[in-house]
């Protein structure tokens, strides 16, 4: 495969990546660390560029895929996560909220008043936005010339004129971090890095990336893996100076006001440095960002479940994605937003476990029961925690959550989790027989 191919293909994982939650979150961190700022950073960049990385390389790793990683816990465990996994990061969460912050940030800064509190505005939006995304992501194979090669240069060129401005006309000084930031401030960041989604996304792109690499005639698995690797470092890369770049505005833009959120930040950064014209810009790079990460996830989801269902076809899972993203996004963004959190922080300790049980594997010999004793011992103060942001307290074990090391930080689950482990290796250990699938799966041991 030639060196402009790799490229090509680690831009278009970059454009899928890039959406809402990278440009809103890095801002808004930057202001609120202040002084903090590179410890924050260090903390986000682990889980919104490392983790999402390490994910990508795990499922390149394993044939089968993710699918294959799940069932060593079971194949009912394999098929409810990632269901729930694609569907999340699919119409029920991450594309419905990618296009109404487009919506928000491009077109809702030039309308009227009475405009603003229509709803058909938004209707209206939608219906452009989610008629390209359909059409798009019907020909998968075109995706990475539209994205690779033609958008993602064009967002990447108005990054960078932001970005630049940005540089050389905010000098303001870095203020001091605010209460949530002033200790843990790396935890804070590592927490925060949940938002991007990246790592649950990666879950999902992975078999997009590979079928691409594949598409060029590359069918041994070290070449599929060498070549997933290369593009993921260019994407990482390329989100990593995009975080830190806009962080750094947002760390400057801290001195001109209190802000509610890292849009909020963006808009009167842009305003600010370039007038009228930052904010067609900001807009402009909002849409580009939002719709190619839309369409990223919108083929995802068309091949997982058009193989998941023999009897649905790839083009009708593409529609039934567009029409409830559509549906969805007429909710609203705040509504949107209200689930997204519970959700993450469940989610990722589940995600993050079981990839790096992937990289440990050949020291307990595939063992089930490692796997599984991992996984119910984090899935239970996960769920704790996700659903201790709807309010709800558990009695006995939200006590024991929160005296357990790392709770104040939102990393209690990491206990649990070598608990689990620990406990699962003995078991195997004394376990008559080896708990060894009947097949071989793994390429890389």
């Amino acid at each position: 495969m030639k060196k402009l191919d790799t490229l090509s293909i680690g831009l278009m994982l970059f454009s899928m990546f890039f959406g809402a939650g990278n440009l809103i979150f890095p801002p808004f961190l930057g202001a609120e660390s202040g002084t903090s700022y590179w410890l924050a950073m260090s903390g986000f960049i682990i889980t919104g560029v490392g983790l999402p990385f390490v994910v990508l390389f795990a499922v390149s790793l394993v044939k089968g895929g993710v699918q294959t990683i799940g069932n060593r816990v079971h194949p009912v465990f394999s098929t409810v996560f990632m269901v729930i996994i694609y569907l999340c990061i699919g119409p029920f969460l991450a594309i419905p909220r990618n296009a109404t912050v487009a919506y928000e940030m491009s077109i809702t800064p030039f309308l009227s008043e009475s405009w603003r509190n229509s709803s058909l505005s938004l209707v209206l939006y939608t219906v452009i936005f989610f008629s390209l995304v359909y059409a798009i992501s019907l020909n998968p194979s075109k995706m990475e010339k539209y994205m690779g090669r033609w958008i993602t240069p064009i967002l990447l060129l108005s990054m960078v004129i932001l970005c630049a401005v940005g540089f050389v006309k905010l000098d303001a000084p870095l203020q001091s971090p605010a209460e949530a930031y002033q200790t843990g401030a790396f935890f804070k960041g590592f927490i925060e890095g949940y938002n991007t989604m990246d790592a649950l996304a990666s879950l999902a792109f992975g078999i997009v990336i590979l079928t691409s690499i594949q598409q060029r005639g590359v069918r041994d698995s070290k070449k599929l893996t060498e070549y997933t690797l290369k593009a993921g470092m260019i994407a990482g890369g390329l989100l990593a100076l995009v975080y830190v770049s806009l962080g750094f505005i947002g760390g400057k833009m801290a001195a001109n006001g209190s802000f509610e959120n890292g849009a909020d930040i963006l808009s009167s950064a842009s305003t600010l440095l370039l007038g009228q014209s930052g904010t067609a810009l900001l807009g402009f790079i909002f849409t580009l960002a939002c719709f190619t990460t839309v369409v990223g996830l919108t083929t995802a989801c068309g091949q997982y479940f058009s193989n998941l269902i023999p009897k649905a076809s790839y083009k009708s899972v593409v529609f039934a994605v567009t029409l409830a993203g559509f549906t969805l996004s007429n909710l609203g963004l705040n509504q949107i937003l209200k689930v997204s959190v519970p959700f993450l922080v469940t989610a990722y300790p589940l995600t993050i476990v079981l990839i790096t049980l992937t990289f440990f594997n050949r020291f307990f010999k595939n063992s089930k029961k490692v796997y599984r004793s991992a996984m119910l011992f984090t899935g239970v103060f996960a769920m704790i925690g996700g659903l201790n942001a709807f309010a709800l307290d558990f009695g006995p074990l939200q006590t024991i959550r929160d005296i357990l090391p790392l709770s104040s930080v939102g990393l209690e689950w990491i206990v649990p989790a070598l608990v689990g482990t620990g406990i699962g290796i003995v078991l195997s250990k004394f376990s008559k027989k080896q708990d060894v699938p009947e097949q071989v799966d793994v390429k890389v041991s």
